[in-house]
């Protein structure tokens, strides 16, 4: 990328200017100023030979900081509509803007499901109201809906289609092999897929867990084996029909090594929570706060899934925000519901794994928004680059924090990460050039749907 360096007689007023900053661009880090006009990045390169007051109207010192392309998160649960009483699309877009977080990918498990035109319709309305982010919708895709898809999927604020082959119920829950083909085999938009098989966990609640109530066991019945188990029937499915799948939150060693060898058709996600926490310390620490599906597993999963984020096996990363009220998660195993919070603690949580020399901040910055970008097609996001949305994640490498439940703007009012010591935090968020949030304040709304190139 050339750099450009700008003198007055250029005479280009910029509606903000970001100055003095390290900012993350796709092939390097390097200390650079950012012009933004309208709601574009316009320029990207050294202004200390122009006068700020002439440059810009609006110029916010970086100096210090780190600039990266606003983070995606393209896996969260705001619960709106139907179960308002865990979250809605507002405190779920305020907590997200609070952690950084400048667009979000929300999951069709609502109440109406959101399963067709008329429900991402509803949902695109509720989200307007209040928009602390970008967004989008996921359309659930069922045995039953299927062969709709190829037409439903063209319409505005869908970012793909989601299937849930285990940890569902009703219409959305897409066990057999006939109803994954339904899927698969009607449009083009990528297929995200919670792979758990219901029929391998059917059998092991039964044996496995029975009438015990010990939370620890929510990582046998649900079992590894299970997960491997779907995850292989929809690659070959997909293969099938060369359509490109989208794996979601993996947990298994065996998975990654099958799916390092199959990146030609699947794509794969890791969450935080699984990078962080591991069995059986969580379930002894947390009880049913860790619970969450797929489960958080044993230490030698969590290095695997590490493993092969350094290895490129990897292309997203995401939080899979699912929150339930304190009241809920208090009851006796396995009447608690599985779900934990997470947007807000996503960029914090990871930071502190860049400090911790876990990966790289370039690694990190393609998990959350380069790889969002690649696999969803998404129209000028991701990435800081002359013509792209000015969305931008500013954080303070080494600051020092700790995070509470009190910070929490989610309305479940609890992170399973509280009392957690991290060094590296967000200190503002800029959506398409408005500055949305800066030192965990909240300024004001101003998301929009986000556009995908294949939609267009």
């Amino acid at each position: 990328m050339i750099l450009l360096i700008l003198d007055m007689a250029e005479k280009i007023q910029y509606d903000l200017l970001l100055k003095g900053g390290t900012v993350v661009l796709p092939d390097k880090i390097v200390n650079v100023d950012i012009g933004i006009k309208g709601e574009k990045i316009e320029t990207i390169g050294d202004f200390s030979s122009c006068s700020t007051d002439c440059c810009a109207d609006n110029v916010i010192d970086c100096k210090g900081l780190h600039i990266l392309p606003g983070v995606i998160d393209t896996q969260v649960h705001f619960r709106e509509p139907g179960l308002e009483d865990k979250e809605n699309l507002e405190t779920g877009m305020m907590a997200a803007a609070a952690g950084g977080v400048t667009a979000i990918f929300e999951m069709p498990n609502t109440n109406p499901l959101t399963i067709n035109p008329e429900t991402i319709k509803d949902k695109l309305n509720r989200a307007s109201r209040a928009p602390w982010t970008d967004y989008a919708f996921y359309l659930g895709g069922t045995g039953k809906t299927g062969p709709n898809l190829d037409k439903w999927e063209q319409d505005i604020g869908i970012c793909g289609i989601k299937i849930f082959v285990g940890a569902s119920t009703g219409e959305l829950l897409t066990a057999t092999d006939e109803e994954i083909e339904s899927v698969i085999s009607n449009g083009q938009r990528v297929v995200a897929v919670h792979a758990e098989d219901q029929f391998i966990m059917k059998e092991n609640r039964k044996n496995i867990l029975g009438d015990k109530k010990d939370v620890a066991l929510h990582c046998k019945w649900r079992s590894p084996e299970s997960c491997l188990s779907a995850t292989k029937r929809v690659v070959n499915i997909a293969k099938k029909y060369s359509r490109r799948v989208h794996i979601l939150h993996i947990t298994t060693a065996e998975e990654m090594e099958f799916l390092k060898n199959n990146k030609d058709i699947a794509s794969v996600e890791l969450l935080a929570n699984h990078l962080t926490l591991h069995a059986p310390d969580c379930y002894e620490k947390l009880g049913t706060h860790a619970q969450q599906n797929p489960p958080i597993r044993e230490l030698h999963h969590q290095n695997a899934l590490w493993e092969a984020l350094n290895n490129g096996v990897v292309d997203i990363l995401a939080s899979d925000h699912a929150p339930h009220t304190i009241e809920e998660k208090a009851q006796v195993y396995p009447n608690s519901p599985s779900g934990t919070p997470g947007v807000q603690t996503l960029v914090p949580i990871m930071l502190n794994h860049v400090n911790n020399g876990k990966l790289s901040l370039q690694k990190l910055v393609d998990l959350w928004s380069h790889g969002p970008e690649r696999i969803h097609k998404i129209h000028n996001k991701g990435r800081i680059a002359k013509g792209y949305d000015a969305d931008f994640t500013i954080v303070d490498l080494k600051k020092p924090n700790t995070i509470s439940n009190s910070q929490q703007k989610s309305k479940a009012g609890w992170t399973p990460f509280d009392g957690m010591d991290v060094v590296g935090w967000p200190v503002a968020t800029i959506i398409r050039g408005h500055q949305v949030m800066r030192e965990d304040e909240l300024i004001s709304p101003i998301g929009q749907p986000v556009k995908f190139i294949e939609t267009l």
